[in-house]
């Protein structure tokens, strides 16, 4: 039971973290809407927050909270990175199409990618959540059990994520009218301008 209880609190915390709404979510979401690589998307999300939470747990947090310059350097690429994307998601909103459309232009999965790896990178609140939180309380468990919420942690990154990308077909009848897209950019403009303010004005 103690095994299960573990399990259940990295599982619990690592997906509270995960599931709150921020630029990755809202990207792999709409990836998946418009059925533009969704499962490569989510897996290398996954991968991401997977070798986070590992790196966080073996004693990485430590080091970045002894060394703010490297969260500082991406706090300020981040800052800009998400004010562009907003800007992008803005200029959506304006001109919104339907998921019927036959001239929406599909990226490659190289381009999807790196996006994926820009969205979950350039955002310092990955490391403080990953790598800095999880990866403290993680480190208050002995060896021998630290990896049962290494593991909890990990599993409810996995299930989000292919979730997410998989369920959003389910709304893809909604997502036929440009009305239900020009709200979904609208959201994520204003979700990536607040984020990308927020790494300016509070200082981490």
């Amino acid at each position: 039971m103690e095994t299960l209880e573990i399990v259940g609190a990295g599982f619990g915390l690592g997906g509270s973290l995960i599931i709150a709404i921020g630029a990755q979510n809202a990207f792999v979401l709409r990836q998946g809407l418009r059925r533009q690589h969704p499962l490569p998307i989510a897996f290398l999300c996954f991968a991401i927050d997977a070798l986070l939470i590992l790196a966080g747990s073996l004693g990485l947090g430590t080091l970045v909270q002894q060394t703010p310059g490297l969260l500082s350097v991406v706090r300020w690429a981040g800052a800009a990175f998400l004010l562009a994307y907003a800007g992008l998601a803005l200029k959506r909103a304006m001109n919104p199409t339907g998921l019927t459309t036959e001239s929406a232009i599909v990226p490659t999965l190289g381009a999807a990618l790196t996006t994926t790896l820009a969205v979950s990178l350039l955002n310092p609140h990955v490391y403080l959540d990953t790598v800095v939180l999880l990866g403290s309380l993680a480190g208050r468990y002995p060896w021998e059990t630290r990896w049962w919420f290494i593991g909890g942690a990990i599993l409810a990154s996995f299930l989000w994520f292919h979730g997410l990308a998989l369920g959003a077909r389910w709304l893809a009848p909604l997502f036929a009218r440009p009305g239900t897209w020009r709200v979904l950019d609208g959201i994520i403009a204003l979700v990536m301008a607040s984020l990308g303010l927020s790494l300016i004005l509070n200082p981490l």
